[in-house]
């Protein structure tokens, strides 16, 4: 097999995946709180401030869409993975031992695919980068050449 087609489609990949996951966890949150796109899980919208749906649903949609532009990215992850941990332990786990029996499928693979982008980065293709590849630009026409 050729390596090196997924070598070279690296970058690609992992964007796409960043923009998917944040998107679609976004989405969750936006669902949550605004009883859109099919609206809550839980079938009701929770109050501002209630504990934990209405605090999750915002990391939801925040971190999901700070993820998906690459802004913060690493961070964002983090708290996005933690949240999903946080409902997994919590929420599901005292159904049942396996994802399959006590409902927690969704929260277990957000959890692993936001800890798998907050130890990869953003990627190439995101704000975050960027904003660096602009710092990193200012610095060098800011630096004055060293005299040899």
């Amino acid at each position: 097999m050729n390596m090196g087609l997924f070598d070279r489609s690296r970058d690609y990949i992992l964007a796409m995946f960043r923009v998917l996951v944040g998107f679609l966890f976004a989405c969750h949150g936006a669902a949550t709180l605004f009883d859109v796109l099919g609206g809550p899980n839980s079938g009701q919208v929770p109050g501002a401030g209630a504990w934990p749906d209405w605090w999750a649903a915002v990391i939801q949609l925040f971190g999901g869409a700070l993820v998906a532009v690459g802004l913060g990215t690493r961070a964002s992850a983090v708290l996005c993975s933690g949240s999903m941990a946080y409902a997994y332990f919590v929420e599901h786990q005292s159904e049942a031992l396996f994802p399959l029996e006590n409902g927690g499928e969704r929260a277990a693979m957000f959890c692993w695919a936001f800890l798998i982008i907050a130890f990869s980065g953003p990627g190439r293709w995101a704000l975050d980068s960027l904003i660096q590849r602009q710092r990193a630009a200012a610095r060098s026409q800011k630096s004055p050449a060293v005299p040899a």
